[in-house]
């Protein structure tokens, strides 16, 4: 029989892995670490402990895309306010 957490595990996978196409070091750097990271863990059997590694991984998600708002956030705001901040100087 499977693990019912499997399911879990490899959507999580796969929303990291689409989330770091976007990663300032960049996809490739990533998507290793990533890896590395699964992999590392790919024999824990106990579910309580998948379920907290499942839950460290969305923290990260959480983390990401709060680093893509920003990113995306601060270039909006230096296109924007670029010339306000000039003027006053």
């Amino acid at each position: 029989m499977a693990n019912p957490l499997r399911n879990e595990v490899v959507n999580l996978y796969k929303n990291l892995l689409h989330l770091g196409r976007e990663y300032p070091k960049g996809a490739e750097y990533f998507r290793a670490h990533l890896k590395a990271a699964f992999l590392k863990n790919k024999d824990v059997k106990d579910p309580e402990k998948i379920k907290q590694l499942i839950a460290r991984g969305e923290f990260v998600i959480k983390e990401l895309e709060a680093l893509y708002y920003l990113r995306k956030y601060r270039a909006m705001k230096q296109r924007y306010y670029e010339d306000e901040e000039n003027k006053h100087c």
